[in-house]
Protein backbone atom coordinates (compact mmCIF):
# COMPACT_ATOMS: atom_id res chain seq x y z
CA UNK A 1 0.00 0.00 0.00
CA UNK A 2 1.60 3.33 -1.07
CA UNK A 3 2.09 6.03 1.51
CA UNK A 4 0.51 9.41 1.03
CA UNK A 5 2.01 12.61 2.32
CA UNK A 6 -0.69 14.43 4.31
CA UNK A 7 1.56 17.40 5.16
CA UNK A 8 1.86 18.57 1.56
CA UNK A 9 0.82 22.21 1.11
CA UNK A 10 -0.82 23.48 -2.08
CA UNK A 11 1.60 25.37 -4.29
CA UNK A 12 0.82 29.10 -4.11
CA UNK A 13 -2.90 28.70 -3.51
CA UNK A 14 -4.88 31.84 -4.20
CA UNK A 15 -2.24 33.53 -6.34
CA UNK A 16 -3.67 35.33 -9.35
CA UNK A 17 -1.73 36.30 -12.44
CA UNK A 18 -1.15 39.99 -13.00
CA UNK A 19 -0.19 41.78 -16.21
CA UNK A 20 0.58 45.41 -17.04
CA UNK A 21 -0.51 46.93 -20.32
CA UNK A 22 -1.80 49.90 -22.29
CA UNK A 23 -5.53 50.62 -22.67
CA UNK A 24 -6.34 50.69 -26.41
CA UNK A 25 -10.16 50.85 -26.19
CA UNK A 26 -12.81 51.78 -23.65
CA UNK A 27 -15.87 52.12 -25.88
CA UNK A 28 -17.78 49.30 -24.22
CA UNK A 29 -19.66 49.70 -20.96
CA UNK A 30 -17.56 48.51 -17.99
CA UNK A 31 -15.07 46.83 -20.36
CA UNK A 32 -11.63 47.87 -21.53
CA UNK A 33 -9.24 46.34 -24.05
CA UNK A 34 -5.63 46.25 -22.85
CA UNK A 35 -2.63 45.44 -25.02
CA UNK A 36 0.19 43.66 -23.20
CA UNK A 37 3.59 43.52 -24.90
CA UNK A 38 5.96 40.78 -23.77
CA UNK A 39 9.61 40.77 -24.80
CA UNK A 40 11.60 37.58 -24.95
CA UNK A 41 14.97 36.61 -26.32
CA UNK A 42 14.78 34.27 -29.30
CA UNK A 43 16.00 30.78 -28.37
CA UNK A 44 18.39 30.39 -31.31
CA UNK A 45 19.11 33.84 -32.72
CA UNK A 46 19.24 35.74 -29.44
CA UNK A 47 17.36 38.75 -30.78
CA UNK A 48 14.66 40.26 -28.57
CA UNK A 49 11.23 39.48 -30.00
CA UNK A 50 8.11 41.39 -28.95
CA UNK A 51 4.78 39.60 -28.71
CA UNK A 52 1.60 41.62 -28.23
CA UNK A 53 -1.70 40.27 -26.96
CA UNK A 54 -4.99 41.99 -26.24
CA UNK A 55 -7.00 41.22 -23.12
CA UNK A 56 -10.60 42.17 -22.40
CA UNK A 57 -10.93 43.34 -18.81
CA UNK A 58 -13.75 44.36 -16.48
CA UNK A 59 -13.66 48.02 -15.39
CA UNK A 60 -16.47 48.42 -12.84
CA UNK A 61 -16.19 52.21 -12.42
CA UNK A 62 -15.21 53.08 -16.01
CA UNK A 63 -12.11 54.81 -14.68
CA UNK A 64 -9.55 53.74 -17.31
CA UNK A 65 -9.13 55.87 -20.42
CA UNK A 66 -7.37 55.19 -23.72
CA UNK A 67 -3.61 55.60 -23.26
CA UNK A 68 -3.53 54.71 -19.54
CA UNK A 69 -1.14 52.08 -18.22
CA UNK A 70 -3.07 49.65 -16.04
CA UNK A 71 -2.55 46.51 -13.95
CA UNK A 72 -4.94 43.61 -14.61
CA UNK A 73 -5.69 40.70 -12.31
CA UNK A 74 -6.89 37.29 -13.43
CA UNK A 75 -10.41 36.38 -12.34
CA UNK A 76 -13.20 33.93 -13.04
CA UNK A 77 -14.83 34.11 -16.49
CA UNK A 78 -17.13 37.14 -16.56
CA UNK A 79 -18.28 36.77 -20.17
CA UNK A 80 -17.28 35.07 -23.39
CA UNK A 81 -14.06 37.11 -23.65
CA UNK A 82 -13.47 38.68 -20.22
CA UNK A 83 -11.20 36.77 -17.83
CA UNK A 84 -9.42 39.76 -16.29
CA UNK A 85 -10.40 42.71 -14.11
CA UNK A 86 -8.85 46.12 -13.60
CA UNK A 87 -6.79 46.21 -10.42
CA UNK A 88 -5.33 49.72 -10.65
CA UNK A 89 -4.46 52.53 -13.01
CA UNK A 90 -0.69 52.88 -12.89
CA UNK A 91 -0.26 55.99 -15.04
CA UNK A 92 -2.93 58.23 -16.53
CA UNK A 93 -2.61 59.31 -20.15
CA UNK A 94 -1.62 62.90 -20.82
CA UNK A 95 -3.98 65.11 -22.77
CA UNK A 96 -3.50 65.07 -26.51
CA UNK A 97 -2.44 68.42 -28.05
CA UNK A 98 -5.78 68.58 -29.92
CA UNK A 99 -7.72 68.34 -26.65
CA UNK A 100 -5.63 71.09 -25.05
CA UNK A 101 -6.28 73.35 -28.05
CA UNK A 102 -10.03 72.72 -27.79
CA UNK A 103 -10.08 73.59 -24.08
CA UNK A 104 -8.11 76.79 -24.70
CA UNK A 105 -10.55 77.84 -27.45
CA UNK A 106 -13.54 77.53 -25.09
Amino acid sequence: MPETNTNAQPAAAGRRKEVIGLVVSNRMQKTIVVQVVRQKSHAFYGRVVSKAKKFYAHDEKNQAQVGDFVRLEETRPLSKLKRWRLKEVIRKATLAPEAVAKEAAL
